[in-house]
C-alpha cells in the first residue's frame, strides 16, 4: 500500500525542525526575490523530487527523452553526482563514466544522438548548452535531471516525482524522514507524478490519492508504474543467452546486487517470480572497492545452483569497470532494464500533449521551423525575428 516503505526516526525530529527552519529561510528568500530565479528562452523541463533518492528520476527522464529525441535536438543536463571532475562537461560516447557520473553516462550510452552535459551550476550549464557553436545544431529543449531544489533556474515545466511507497504526505523532513523540503514545496510543481504504482491500482485508491495530494487547479496529477524488459548479460560472449524476463526466473536463487537509494521496490517486484532472493545492498551511487568485490564473489559462490545475479542499469555501468570479479560472477551477472508506463492510457496522451505542446510553443530553433517558414506566402509581411515553432514529425 502507499507509504509502506516509510520509516520515521522520532528521536531525530528536533533536528528535522532545525533543518526545516533553514530550508524555509532559503525558500522565502527566493519567493521575496532576494535570491533570483532565472528563466531561459530555450524550453526547460525539470524532473526532480523533494525526497532523498529512489523516486525514479532516471527512467522518467528517459521517457521524456524518447518522447522528444526524434522531434527535437534534445539535451539532458545533470549535476553529475559523485563524478571525479569539476565544471561543465559535454559528454561524448567516449567520455569516461568517472568524469560525468553513472546516470549521465548511462543516458549517453542509451541515446548517443542526445546531448548529455553535467554542471553543478545549472544556470551556467544551460548558458553553455545554448552557446553558439557548442553543438552542430541548436538545442531545442533541455531536460534538467534532479533539479527541483535548484531554484536558480525557473523551468517552463517543473515535474515533481512522488514514490507511491514513500508518500510525502506521510513522510518527515531530514534527518528523521527523507524529505528535502516541507510538504508545501509541492506547490511549485506544474506536474506531479506518483511513481512505482501497482499495475492494478484501484479506482477508489486513485481517487483517495488524488484528494490527499491537495493539488491546485494549475497542477496536473499522473500515475506511472515500472515495466521490466528482458535480462541482459553485462559481460557478453557468443555463448551468453538471456534467461528471459523476470517472469521466467523459475527456481533460480537470485543474488540481487544494488547500489541504489531504494532497492525495496525491486525486491518487491522480483519476489513473486523466484524461489529465493539474497539482497546485497550498497549505498546509492556506490563505487565498488576490492573488499566489495570479494564480498560479491564469496556471497555468490555460497549460493546453491541454479543461481543468477541481477543488478540495475545504473549499477551495471560501474560494475563493468570493476576489477577482480570472478569468472563465475561475470558469467551470471545480468542487468534488469526498466522503463515507466502510465497507469491510464488517456493520461499518457494528456502528458505527452502537454510536453510536446510546451516545447513546440516555446522553441526558437530556426532549423526545425524551416518547413513552416517555407510554406509562408512569399509576400508575407510577418517579421522573422519572433519565436518560431517546432514542426513535429509523426513517429
Amino acid at each position: 500500500m502507499e507509504g509502506d516503505f516509510i520509516t520515521i526516526r522520532k528521536s531525530l525530529l528536533p533536528l528535522s525542525w532545525i533543518y526545516g527552519f533553514a530550508v524555509g529561510i532559503r525558500n522565502t528568500l527566493f519567493e521575496m526575490g532576494v535570491l533570483k530565479s532565472r528563466s531561459f528562452s530555450v524550453p526547460v523541463i525539470s524532473v526532480g523530487n523533494i525526497t532523498v533518492g529512489g523516486t525514479g528520476k532516471t527512467p522518467h527522464v528517459e521517457y521524456l527523452t524518447r518522447l522528444l529525441k526524434d522531434k527535437t535536438h534534445t539535451a539532458i543536463l545533470s549535476r553529475g553526482y559523485k563524478r571525479k571532475s569539476h565544471g561543465f562537461i559535454l559528454a561524448t560516447q567516449e567520455t569516461p563514466m568517472q568524469d560525468i557520473g553513472d546516470e549521465p553516462y548511462q543516458m549517453k550510452q542509451k541515446f548517443p544522438e542526445v546531448e548529455v552535459a553535467v554542471d553543478k551550476k545549472r544556470t551556467r550549464g544551460i548558458r553553455k548548452l545554448t552557446a553558439e557553436n557548442l553543438t552542430k545544431e541548436k538545442i531545442d529543449v533541455i531536460l534538467l535531471d534532479d533539479a527541483f531544489q535548484h531554484r536558480y533556474v525557473r523551468p517552463g515545466i517543473n515535474i515533481l516525482l512522488v514514490d507511491y511507497h514513500r508518500q510525502i504526505i506521510y513522510d518527515k523532513l531530514l534527518p528523521a524522514g527523507r524529505m528535502r523540503e516541507p510538504l508545501k514545496a509541492k506547490d511549485r510543481a506544474d506536474i506531479v507524478i506518483i511513481t512505482k504504482c501497482p499495475k492494478d491500482l484501484k479506482p477508489m485508491e486513485f481517487r483517495v490519492l488524488t484528494k490527499q495530494m491537495k493539488l491546485y487547479p494549475y497542477q496536473q496529477l499522473f500515475f506511472t508504474t515500472l515495466e521490466y524488459d528482458a535480462l541482459v548479460p553485462i559481460f557478453k560472449d557468443e555463448n551468453t543467452e538471456s534467461p528471459g524476463t523476470i517472469e521466467s526466473l523459475g527456481d533460480r536463487n537470485i543474488l540481487l546486487l544494488t547500489g541504489i537509494a531504494s532497492p525495496e521496490q525491486l525486491i518487491h517486484d522480483l519476489e513473486p517470480h523466484t524461489t529465493q532472493i539474497t539482497p546485497l545492498t550498497f549505498g546509492d551511487h556506490h563505487n565498488f572497492k576490492s573488499k566489495d568485490v570479494q564480498l560479491i564473489n564469496e556471497t555468490f559462490a555460497a549460493l546453491p545452483a541454479p543461481k543468477l545475479i541481477i543488478t540495475t542499469e545504473k549499477d551495471s555501468v560501474r560494475l563493468k569497470n570493476v576489477e577482480g570479479l570472478s569468472e563465475e560472477v561475470k558469467a551470471a551477472l545480468y542487468v534488469l532494464p526498466l522503463k515507466i508506463s502510465f497507469i491510464f492510457d488517456e493520461e499518457k496522451e494528456k502528458f505527452n500533449n502537454r510536453i510536446i505542446g510546451y516545447v513546440r510553443k516555446n522553441s526558437r530553433n530556426s532549423i526545425l521551423a524551416k518547413s513552416k517558414d517555407e510554406n509562408k506566402p512569399k509576400d508575407s509581411d510577418n517579421s522573422g525575428d519572433r519565436p518560431r515553432t517546432i514542426s513535429f514529425r509523426n513517429n
